[in-house]
């Protein structure tokens, strides 16, 4: 049975958002083509991160919680992670945008952006010799850059409230990964490439990598989605 946690992370992750998605109030199945275009867009690059930073020893993976079923060095599970994980997350703002008018808060999109740049501006500068911070910092203010001033993108304040709210998923998912309530992390960190600083046992770049994953999909999803 251990072999099928990461496996049934992922399951009870998007079970319930993929079933919701076919009730006639929100019909996020019609758009099913436009999500998976842009999560495997956004994944190409993500996944060649993961494979380089698993091959470098950045982080690694305990495949005693995994299938072992492994593609460039990555379980399953993982290349899944990128289809799952997003899928809730979309899922998720999909509701909020319909349900809710948070319009209002494209007013506090310049706070964001500029906050956000300057604290990974000067966490890049000060721990440019830990690849994961580097990397993770320097990702997060070329997105955050290129969606605010070149695409002019006025949700990233209606997308950062959704990703706070998000975060009451990603602790115990993102928890369990990193090791909460099992004798082991099923994926492991080189201490030497991050900051160290965790939000119970997950590293802070986790949070901060979901974030721009979550708006670099967001992104492409609304470009593709038929209204």
């Amino acid at each position: 049975m251990i072999a099928y946690t990461y496996a049934l992370i992922l399951f009870f992750t998007v079970i319930i958002c993929f079933v919701a998605s076919f009730d006639r109030r929100l019909l996020f199945n019609l758009h099913f083509g436009a999500f998976l275009k842009a999560a495997v867009l956004v994944a190409i690059p993500f996944i060649t991160w993961d494979i380089w930073f698993t091959a470098k020893g950045v982080w690694w993976f305990n495949t005693d919680y995994t299938l072992g079923i492994v593609i460039a060095g990555l379980p399953i599970e993982e290349w899944l992670f990128f289809i799952f994980i997003p899928f809730s997350c979309v899922f998720t703002y999909f509701c909020f945008d319909k349900f809710f008018k948070l319009e209002w808060l494209s007013g506090f999109n310049n706070l964001i952006i500029f906050v956000s740049v300057i604290v990974c501006a000067v966490i890049a500068l000060l721990y440019h010799d830990r690849i994961y911070t580097l990397t993770t910092a320097v990702v997060t203010i070329a997105t955050l850059i290129y969606l605010h001033f070149i695409v002019k993108a006025d949700w990233i304040a209606k997308a950062s409230l959704v990703f706070t709210i998000l975060m009451l998923g990603f602790f115990p998912v993102n928890g369990v990964l990193t090791g909460t309530g099992l004798e082991s992390p099923i994926v492991n960190y080189n201490p030497d490439d991050f900051l160290g600083i965790r939000i119970l046992t997950i590293p802070i770049e986790d949070a901060v990598y979901g974030y721009t994953q979550f708006l670099l999909i967001l992104y492409f999803f609304k470009r593709f989605k038929r209204d």
